[in-house]
């Protein structure tokens, strides 16, 4: 019997993506530690009722002592494996590429990564060269670009993907990876940018093109900085290095 869906405007139907799946792994977690629990108390009981009826006085003591003692080992082994950590939101999104295909951030796993929404025709654009310098820089030390084109201020990004494409390669022969364009902002915000302005531990709308995001080789994103804050600063790189540096 299939389960009734839940009503649009519930709780749960307003809460993102991202935290319903840690929910439901979480509920799953729960679930699996409580029948570890029921499957070893059922075979250690009835290993002590067949134990009951051939055993008499302090031996019986004893071996029920040991009983409960193993129970409790396994239930505190099989609690340990359902403290694992869920998996960090940024990287239960998966995104399109400029291309099309589907990208599983999750990919992106042990990297550092700088994430910005970008576009052709700002006063900004000159930033894709300093991100390809960045990006030049520290990709053989385990750092990537995750560039999400986005029309959202000016109209300053109102070409097709393919486009975005060619005006990246054409003019400044970008070779980090780009994304398909979404909004960053709006009702129609995708829900990656909803994750990064709402609920990360740097919160605050998108205030133009080129604000830029770093993230953790563990998916936390650790650092925000403003359109004005050009990739290849000081700050930017020196925070760079200690992630780089972390393992």
């Amino acid at each position: 019997m299939k389960n009734e869906p839940l009503p649009k405007g519930s709780l749960w139907d307003k809460t993102p993506r991202p935290r319903r799946k840690i929910f439901e792994m979480r509920k799953k977690q729960k679930i699996y530690f409580h029948l570890g629990v029921l499957c070893a108390f059922a075979v250690f009981f009835s290993n002590s009722l067949l134990r009951i009826k051939y055993n008499r006085g302090s031996e019986m003591i004893k071996y029920v002592v040991s009983l409960i003692l193993s129970m409790l080992v396994v239930a505190a082994a099989t609690a340990q494996t359902t403290k694992e950590s869920p998996m960090p939101a940024f990287y239960t999104f998966t995104m399109k590429t400029i291309d099309g295909k589907d990208k599983p951030l999750v990919q992106y796993k042990g990297d550092v990564l700088m994430v910005v929404n970008v576009a052709s025709f700002c006063g900004y654009t000159p930033q894709y060269k300093d991100l390809e310098s960045l990006y030049e820089s520290y990709k053989d030390r385990g750092f990537k670009i995750l560039a999400f084109p986005a029309n959202n201020f000016g109209s300053q990004e109102p070409g097709t993907n393919e486009e975005i494409k060619s005006f990246c390669e054409t003019n400044y022969r970008v070779s980090f990876d780009l994304f398909s364009k979404i909004s960053v902002k709006g009702n129609d915000q995708h829900p990656l940018y909803q994750y990064l302005t709402k609920e990360s531990d740097f919160k605050g709308e998108i205030g133009w093109n080129f604000t830029k995001f770093l993230v953790d080789r563990n998916g936390n994103v650790v650092a925000r900085y403003s359109t004005r804050v050009v990739p290849t600063a000081k700050e930017v790189q020196q925070r760079i290095d200690e992630l780089i540096a972390t393992k």
